[in-house]
């Protein structure tokens, strides 16, 4: 797939991984909606030159309407990205009592449920368009999830298993379904930790010893729109890092 004639809506666009992707795609001459509950989004679009819908992934009357603008102000879409999620920590069992059920729920739904929303509105729109890519977002926490991260790994973990089942489903659509698992990736919500953590964090990368950098998550994006022959499996991108 030529990335100069992408249509792409990507979710959590605001920041972080989004904005990265949103960024090298823009770059390699494709055009971009950035969707994001977020309004400083609308900062990051103009920043890039993209378009912008403030949107809620959990909505479906939102996400519907939102990626029928994008659709409108692109002349098509093509691919999907799903980057937009959250990260919670609480035990199943902690000091205060049992994990809360509304934070496990809050966590499936944005995470989980959000991107099977985006990508299931989008997959009409791009099969229209003769095919295309949905690239989800997991975490090397669907494999080897630490304490505290029940809802975060099982939400990871359902973007993981989604891959397969859902490419199987849009293959008469010609529209390709991949997912990547990051490891742990300097982004504004790693960053608010301060430099003493994340340089702890980043010792047990196994190579090279370091947080990930967006613009690596956003190469491997290219990547998969590119390579035709990538579909339905998810791919770690974590320096051989495995989670204690």
């Amino acid at each position: 797939m030529d990335l100069k004639n992408i249509r792409a809506v990507v979710t959590g666009g605001a920041s972080g991984l989004g904005a990265a992707t949103a960024k090298a795609l823009i770059a390699a001459g494709g055009e971009v909606t950035i969707l994001d509950r977020d309004p400083a989004g609308a900062d990051t679009a103009r920043e890039l030159g993209a378009h912008f819908q403030e949107t809620d992934v959990t909505s479906e009357a939102s996400s519907t309407s939102a990626i029928h603008n994008a659709a409108q102000a692109m002349g098509g879409l093509n691919v999907a990205v799903n980057c937009a999620g959250i990260a919670t920590a609480e035990k199943t069992l902690g000091k205060e009592g049992p994990h809360r059920l509304d934070t496990f729920a809050r966590t499936i739904d944005i995470n989980l449920k959000g991107s099977f929303n985006i990508a299931r509105l989008a997959a009409p729109h791009i099969e229209a368009a003769g095919g295309g890519v949905i690239v989800n977002t997991a975490s090397i926490a669907a494999f080897d999830g630490q304490k505290g991260q029940a809802a975060y790994a099982a939400s990871k973990a359902g973007i993981a298993g989604l891959s397969l089942p859902m490419a199987r489903d849009l293959a008469r659509a010609k529209i390709r379904v991949m997912a990547i698992a990051p490891g742990i990736f300097r982004t504004p919500m790693l960053e608010g930790l301060g430099d003493e953590v994340m340089t702890e964090l980043a010792k047990d990368v196994t190579f090279p010893e370091r947080l990930g950098d967006p613009a690596e998550f956003a190469a491997l994006v290219r990547f998969i729109i590119e390579c035709d022959y990538l579909n339905g499996t998810t791919i770690r991108l974590d320096g051989a890092l495995r989670m204690r």
